[in-house]
């Protein structure tokens, strides 16, 4: 049985102090993490920040699959690189069987949340994206744009576009 580095006693380098474990969310993604009280310092699970950097990877991916009919329903591939993370995350996606919650998220965009999601208390998790845009050019507003989307609530999601001569009205 291997033993996990984050079992020992661990000193700031900063402060010499004796560090305390901790957990943070980044991106959905639970990392484990030593802390200092005295200095605020942290120290990333050395296997969390390489997993974190493998989903990074495979996030920045852009997968080309096709759909396909299947009965009545239509049937969309998920390359192995994706299910092989996933259950390498959660130990408890059997092989067979795998259920996925399917949500349509906005026009044109649908999701997918792997079964563990639900184990961690976020079934009815809210989906709230916030996206703002400025184009200046030669030191002048050219363009602003903001988006907002709330899954909860889809018809305060707004978008707002202005081009330089509303921006300058605005002023």
């Amino acid at each position: 049985m291997t033993q996990d580095i984050f079992d020992n006693a661990i000193l700031c380098n900063n402060c010499s102090k004796k560090m305390h474990k901790g957990t943070f969310s980044k991106n959905g993604f639970l990392m484990r993490v030593m802390v200092c009280d005295t200095c605020n310092e942290k120290i990333l699970h050395p296997i969390d920040a390489e997993n974190y950097n493998k989903f990074i990877n495979l996030r920045n991916k852009e997968f080309n699959v096709k759909m396909r009919m299947v009965g009545n329903s239509y049937a969309v591939s998920i390359p192995k690189e994706i299910v092989s993370f996933m259950s390498n995350q959660s130990k408890e996606i059997s092989e067979f069987d795998k259920m996925v919650r399917l949500c349509f998220e906005e026009m044109g965009k649908l999701s997918l949340s792997f079964g563990e999601l639900e184990n961690r208390g976020h079934q009815n998790a809210r989906v709230i994206k916030s996206r703002e845009m400025k184009v200046i050019r030669n030191s002048k507003p050219v363009f602003h744009s903001k988006q907002f989307y709330d899954s909860a609530h889809p018809e305060r999601s707004h978008k707002i576009v202005k081009k330089a001569k509303e921006i300058e009205d605005d002023r």
